[in-house]
């Protein structure tokens, strides 16, 4: 055997041991490695329904986690989720990612449905948005019409409304619930909608793409937004504000400053922003970043 022959050999050996520890190479021939195969897109935020638990590189570190509860702002990543069932559903487990404890005027949860599971109503004058993230749910409510909402979809549920969310099999859902802030002539209504379907909206001096999911009219009290940014796209403002936020990263990864921390963020984590927290956000990696972000508004502070 020639010295250019065992060297091939030596390659694809080498290559092979590569695949068996995990890395994804294809078949080598005749001395000469392909490419892996292009793998199928998965669904839209497959990510968020399928975290990342352990990486490997941290399996030796029992205890870790990135996730980080401070004053004015929390992160809320998936390795310390805790489960548990959700007070008056059936057969769903919630797991609350922002409540009032935290120093919030609002909740934020989420929901997994199972094999024949109902939604429980929020508390009295509570309102409730709620936005698909896997699976199925069908909303029934006082008109008798049976709305079947799928993945990035929603529905808004105004203050002390009869409906119910039920799935015949397993569904993920993002609840954002808190008190309604009555305002005088101003009624809340019912609102279900489709993010492809909520136009582009203006963003004056940065570069992302923003539509709101709620009507931005005094009948309501909070907003809710979607925000896409390309790789390498980032915040022109440094926020600072005295509105909350509650934020689920759905797609992407990036870099969040919150005060003086910066963080690295991926699809499925979840942020609390208090008032007036030093808030940035900038994209990284090879796809868009994409989350879904609560904000109080058309209320005065006082």
């Amino acid at each position: 055997m020639n010295s250019l022959s065992a060297f091939s050999v030596q390659k694809c050996i080498f290559f092979a041991f590569i695949t068996l520890s995990g890395v994804k190479i294809s078949n080598c021939e005749q001395g000469f490695c392909s490419a892996p195969p292009v793998l199928e897109a998965q669904p839209l935020y497959w990510k968020v329904n399928n975290p990342t638990l352990s990486p490997s590189h941290l399996q030796d570190l029992p205890g870790f986690t990135r996730s980080v509860y401070k004053r004015d702002h929390a992160l809320i990543t998936p390795e310390s989720h805790v489960f548990s069932p959700l007070p008056e559903w059936t057969n769903t487990l919630g797991a609350y990612l922002i409540t009032p404890s935290m120093g919030s005027h609002f909740v934020m949860y989420l929901a997994k449905m199972q094999e024949n599971s109902k939604s429980g109503l929020p508390p009295k004058d509570a309102e409730r948005f709620v936005f698909v993230l896997q699976g199925v749910v069908i909303l029934n409510d006082t008109s008798g019409i049976k709305h079947n909402l799928e993945v990035d979809s929603y529905a808004y549920l105004p203050p002390n409304s009869e409906h119910l969310f039920d799935s015949d099999a397993s569904a993920t859902l993002v609840v954002f619930e808190r008190r309604h802030d009555y305002l005088e002539n101003h009624i809340a209504e019912q609102i279900i909608g489709w993010t492809n379907k909520q136009p582009l909206l203006e963003t004056p001096g940065e570069v992302f793409e923003l539509r709101k999911l709620l009507p931005t009219s005094l009948a309501y009290d909070f907003n809710v937004h979607m925000m896409d940014f390309q790789p390498g796209e980032f915040l022109n403002v440094k926020e600072v504000h005295y509105n909350q936020h509650g934020l689920l990263l759905l797609e992407g990864q990036g870099i969040y400053r919150l005060a003086d921390s910066w963080y690295p963020v991926q699809a499925g984590d979840a942020i609390w922003m208090a008032p007036f927290v030093p808030q940035w956000y900038a994209a990284l990696g090879k796809t868009k970043s994409r989350y879904l972000l609560y904000k109080d508004v058309n209320r005065n502070p006082l």
